[in-house]
Parts: C-alpha cells; structure tokens; sequence
C-alpha cells in the first residue's frame, strides 16, 4: 500500500535549499567517481584549525568539559568576546549582550527570529549570501532585494535604502567584508548608511564574519561604532568559521542589546540548547592566545591575498568576464553578462565540461554573475581559471 504525500509545512514548502552546497555537493560526489574537478564554489579555507585552539579543545575533552554549558555560552569566552569588541572596536559591550550559538548562520536565524514576523519586512542588499531570504521567510516575514551592481562596487548607497524603506520595514541586513563580492564598506559609506536606518528605526544585523580577512590596508567598521543610537538598534553577527578556519566547528556569535541578547538565548535554549561545550573552550584560545592566533590568520592572509590577486588578473584576462578587485573575504565575483549566457546554465556547463565548479549569481540575487571563491590552493586555482579561459572560448 502506497504512503500518502507527506504533508509538509508552509515553512518547508517555501524554504530552498543552499545552492552553494548544491554545487559543493556535485562537485565532490563528480571528485568521488575519479574525475578531476576544480573546486571554485565552497566559501571553507583550506587551512587546518591552528594548533593552539585544537589543542585547547583536546584540552576541555580530557578535563570533562563534555556536559551541558550555560544557553548563551561559556563565561570566560563571552567575556572574551565583550572584551575585543571593547577594546578593538571602541564599541562598549559587557557579557550579557553575547550569544554564543551552533554556527554564523544559525546566528543570524536567531537574530532574525528574534526581530521579525509575519506583516515585517527585511530590507536585504543583492549580492547577498543565499540564507538571508531564506530566513526572512521561514519568520514569516518578507524579504524586500535592493540590487547594488559593480557599478556601486556592489555597495548598497544611502539612496538606494532610503527608496527601499516602507512602513513594514523592520530590518537592513548588511554584511562587510561581503559573502559572495568581497566588497568591503568604507567607515565614511556605512556611516551614511547607518544614519538612514537609525532615522527610520531599523534595525540593523551587521554580518562581520569575516572582519579578519581584508587586504590592501582596508580596516573593518561596525555601524554599533558610530553612536549610542546606532549600538541600540544594531546586531552583529559573527563567528569563527572563517577567520580562524573552524568552519565544521559550528560556532558562531552574536553582540547585542541585552533585551535581545536575552530573547535570542531564551529561543536557542528551546532549539539547541547551547553550542558544543568543549568546542567553546577552544574557541577561548583563540583570544587567550592571540599572539599565535594572530600568526596563523597572517599565515592565512598572506595566502589568501596572493590568491585573490591571481584569480583577479586570471578572470580579466578572459575576454567577455570584467572582475572587481574585492578588499575582502576570499571571493571575487565576475560579470560574465557580456556572453548573453544564463549564468546558471554557464556554472552547469562549466562543471561538466571543464570540471569547474563555481556558483552561479542567480543565488546571490544577481544574474550575470560568478562567485568564485580562492580559498583553496593556488595549482587548483590555475587550473581552474585554465579551464574557464577554455571554457569562455568555445562559447
């Protein structure tokens, strides 16, 4: 006897799947059956977690720090946590405005969870990274997309939000350096920006989970920098996935005003409880022991900047792709519009003609785009931009 569809929820029923993963996901199933595939499209560093924190983790295993932890996180790392946005980014915090949780983007759930409803809606710069919708919808509220195209460098301006603002909005999401364009926010630009949201009483979920990584002497800024207006009306969001290679670690932080500080750990402590205990004490390491911290990030960066400027010259090399340098994160997202191509039929193609995998920017809310990500060894990024320069050739 045949089972009945099942019947799903609204919220499963509108909700898409990652397509970053998707594309990660065949790429790796293509690596398993033999073929010889460049990995442009997963958003993970190739370096190991530094030694120092691994080891602070193997450190809490063997001390039994393996039992529940408080919701919000550990005392010493929220401490730590209040104590760098004080002292390194002359934002007053104190640990009861910190949440640790289960991942960046699990973060930002709850963030939006904690903000938004059914009847609200959340004002979200294109490029963005592919969960924000996502999460908007499944709080039920509605996701309203402001394109910025290179020509702004991909930056949302004052302009653009303050034509984007209805009474229903609730929210600005923005995120710097930025996930998929690297595109990164003068203090002058987010100072702009930040102004039009504190007049119309937005909130704002600042995204800096990859406030370590710029290049080119560019300096990270938060808006909860610019006034005591600003801190009460902005979230940020963060982590240690990408900065300091703890991707598959699956902590991420949140620094708000305590009133939602506290509702957003009241949520989590009926969701997920609190993040791995013994992951947190290595996380701590992290700041407890900065100096060697701070040696495997320059390690990292200088890697990864010697990357980005490789692919660059290699994308715009190719005729018919134009590339933005990006200042920050570890991608670079080309325009390929100029082939006349739908860029999702482009990234299918190029996977199975030239084993490249790269993530089309349809998934980012802008067509005529490619998110090609560098944080993977320089003999595959070659090859890659090889095979595209073939690839763009033939078409």
């Amino acid at each position: 006897m045949s089972q009945p569809p099942a019947s799903l929820s609204p919220w499963a029923l509108n909700v898409s799947p990652s397509p970053t993963l998707a594309v990660d996901a065949k790429a790796k199933a293509l690596k398993a059956a033999g073929e010889d595939v460049c990995g442009l499209a997963a958003g993970e560093p190739d370096f190991d977690t530094p030694v120092h924190i691994k080891a602070a983790a193997a450190r809490a295993l063997d001390e039994g720090k393996t039992k529940y932890a408080p919701t919000p996180g550990i005392p010493p790392l929220r401490e730590a946590l209040a104590q760098k946005y004080t002292d390194t980014y002359g934002i007053p915090a104190e640990p009861a405005q910190v949440v640790v949780s289960p991942g960046g983007k699990f973060s930002c759930y709850l963030t939006v969870l904690a903000l938004c409803g059914a009847g609200d809606e959340v004002i979200i710069p294109a490029p963005f990274w592919v969960s924000y919708p996502e999460m908007v919808k499944l709080a039920g509220a509605t996701p309203k997309q402001v394109l910025a195209t290179d020509k702004t460098g991909f930056k949302l301006t004052p302009e653009m939000l303050e034509a984007a603002i209805t009474p229903r909005s609730k929210l600005l999401i923005l995120n710097s350096p930025s996930n998929p364009t690297g595109a990164v926010y003068t203090a002058a630009e987010l100072e702009a920006i930040t102004a039009v949201a504190v007049k119309h009483n937005l909130y704002i979920m600042s995204d800096e989970i990859y406030e370590h990584l710029l290049y080119d002497g560019v300096r990270h800024v938060s808006p909860a920098s610019f006034s005591s207006e600003a801190r009460e009306r902005t979230i940020i969001v963060s982590g240690f996935a990408k900065t300091f290679s703890m991707t598959g670690w699956r902590l991420g932080t949140i620094v708000a005003p305590v009133a939602i500080a506290k509702a957003v750990a009241g949520m989590q402590s009926q969701m997920t409880s609190n993040a791995t205990t013994f992951a947190q004490w290595g996380a701590l390491a992290a700041y407890a022991e900065w100096d060697q911290t701070k040696a495997a990030l320059d390690e990292m960066l200088v890697a990864f900047d010697r990357r980005r400027k490789l692919v660059h010259a290699g994308l715009n090399a190719i005729d018919g792709i134009e590339c933005l340098l990006a200042q920050g994160a570890f991608y670079l997202f080309p325009n390929i519009s100029g082939f006349g191509i739908d860029d999702m039929v482009f990234c299918e193609r190029l996977l199975e003609e030239q084993k490249v995998a790269a993530v089309p920017g349809s998934a980012f809310g802008a067509p005529g785009f490619l998110r090609i990500s560098y944080a993977t060894a320089d003999v595959t990024l070659q090859k890659g931009l090889d095979r595209l320069a073939t690839f763009c050739a033939g078409l």
